[in-house]
């Protein structure tokens, strides 16, 4: 045989094995997706509502434009949920919600966490028969996943809700079960957590310390809430929001792979149930190529500004706006722009101060505020009462010095109820009591309470009394956001507990 016929043979053969490796990988792919797509679960987008805020218009023709993505935490028990979660299937309800800001240059993101108890009004929802309910004021957020009594739960209800509370469309929302936490975190070889202290209550056992949680170990982290850190729903959220950005990092370092994206995806999807615009394997990894340039130092978390309200929860006004304002206008949390962004606008206003809001009611006005210095330290009761004069109350008064108080307490008679509101507004993280018949609001500054840019000379001098640097608030960004902000690379020990 001549050379020249050897060397054809050998092309051919070359030639025949590259076109069935070929063909061998992208059947492999074709299978693939097609396994992906049959674990894929949609929600009915007949529950979304009609009336919703405008979609995001590019800031220059063909421009990329920022997406909103709600992630809510499951704790269905249907469809072998209860191996993991223990109890019998039931109703389903949501108590974990963080609203994901990708900003249009698709390099920083924010995740917003909503605490479960905000009480906020719930839309018309639709129900299992078709129908829907009559919109209700003063309903507890995570109430919205459980209109209807369905065993997956209604996130399409809790979507409406979010975009009636934020202002901000929901492109994509995603809901997670103890499943899909459990696939996950094993598919990417576990996570790297911190537990604050040992855990050995409602059957979970968690052990003190950074280590590496997979599988059952995991979801008892996240939905763990009695007997870990300080037993509030606060507390879970800053862990789950350290233990997201664990979970980022892990991906990340591992690089975006196939070895390392298909094995996460085939855990994801057969754990998720999602919007129909996520609904085929394509539209998954499409999205997820979308932000695979975000690095973790340019992911922040922050929980929607809230305070005490009773046992429930509201959100501090104005700060909240301000925060839900900021993303509609795809502004970082100090209120600058990113790349490929729209025309900057001013920074919100600076912490302490509140931004411009509309005048007191008269009754409101007249309602008598009596301000009690709660810590001690010398001009603490003037400075607040100054700040209550400033927002337009006009019957302010000063009470009996009662130290001892850490956190500031808003009392007030139940008549009073519009007024107190708008005192809490100006003190961020204030607990709020009812007194009936006092026929005041009483307002007790706490050692949380420091005046903007006011140096207060504590009486006994301790270093506990006086304020530090580390309390001072970054320029530019409400006190309610900054008080409530973790950037995704900060330390997973830090940081996890409220109070």
């Amino acid at each position: 045989m001549s050379s020249s016929s050897r060397r054809r043979r050998f092309l051919r053969t070359a030639i025949g094995l590259a076109a069935v490796l070929v063909l061998s990988v992208v059947g492999a792919g074709a299978w693939f997706y097609h396994r992906l797509d049959h674990n894929i679960t949609t929600f009915d987008a007949g529950g979304v509502a009609t009336e919703r805020p405008p979609a995001p218009v590019p800031a220059t023709p063909g421009a990329s434009v920022p997406v909103n993505v709600l992630l809510l935490g499951s704790d269905t028990r249907d469809d072998g949920n209860n191996a993991l979660g223990g109890g019998d299937e039931g109703v389903a309800h949501s108590d974990t919600a963080i609203l994901v800001h990708v900003y249009a240059d698709h390099k920083h993101a924010v995740g917003v966490s909503i605490p479960r108890d905000t009480l906020v009004t719930l839309p018309s929802c639709k129900l299992p028969n078709g129908t829907w309910t009559a919109p209700k004021t003063d309903q507890m957020f995570n109430s919205a996943f459980s209109v209807g009594d369905d065993p997956k739960g209604n996130p399409a209800c809790t979507q409406n809700t979010v975009e009636k509370l934020t202002g901000l469309r929901i492109d994509h929302t995603v809901v997670v079960d103890f499943k899909g936490a459990a696939a996950m975190s094993d598919a990417i070889g576990g996570v790297d957590a911190c537990v604050p202290n040992d855990v050995n209550e409602y059957g979970i056992h968690l052990t003190k310390g950074l280590q590496k949680l997979s599988g059952q170990s995991a979801v008892d982290y996240l939905r763990a809430r009695h007997g870990i850190g300080d037993n509030s729903d606060i507390g879970r959220m800053k862990r789950q929001q350290a233990f997201l950005s664990s979970m980022i990092k892990k991906v990340q370092s591992q690089g975006f792979s196939l070895p390392t994206l298909l094995p996460l995806a085939d855990a994801a999807t057969k754990s998720l149930t999602v919007d129909e615009g996520l609904g085929t394997a394509m539209k998954v990894v499409d999205f997820a190529r979308s932000v695979q340039d975000i690095k973790l130092s340019d992911v922040t978390f922050v929980t929607a500004p809230w305070r005490f309200a009773g046992e429930r929860v509201r959100l501090v006004q104005p700060d909240a706006d301000t925060l839900w304002k900021l993303l509609k206008e795809d502004r970082t949390l100090d209120g600058q722009g990113t790349a490929g962004t729209g025309t900057a606008t001013s920074s919100p206003t600076a912490s302490g101060t509140p931004a411009t809001t509309a005048p007191l009611a008269p009754e409101q006005a007249a309602a008598p505020v009596i301000v009690v210095n709660g810590v001690g330290t010398s001009g603490l009761a003037g400075s607040g009462a100054e700040a209550l004069k400033a927002r337009g109350f006009q019957n302010v008064s000063l009470g009996a010095n009662n130290p001892g108080r850490q956190t500031t307490e808003i009392a007030y008679d139940p008549t009073l109820k519009g007024a107190a509101d708008q005192a809490a507004a100006l003190f961020p993280g204030a607990r709020t009591v009812e007194d009936p018949g006092s026929g005041a609001i009483t307002v007790t500054l706490g050692r949380d309470y420091q005046p903007a840019g006011t140096q207060l000379n504590s009486v006994d001098a301790s270093p506990s009394s006086s304020p530090s640097s580390s309390s001072s608030t970054p320029s530019g960004i409400p006190t309610g956001i900054a008080e409530n902000t973790r950037g995704a690379d900060t330390d997973p020990c830090a940081n996890l507990t409220f109070g």
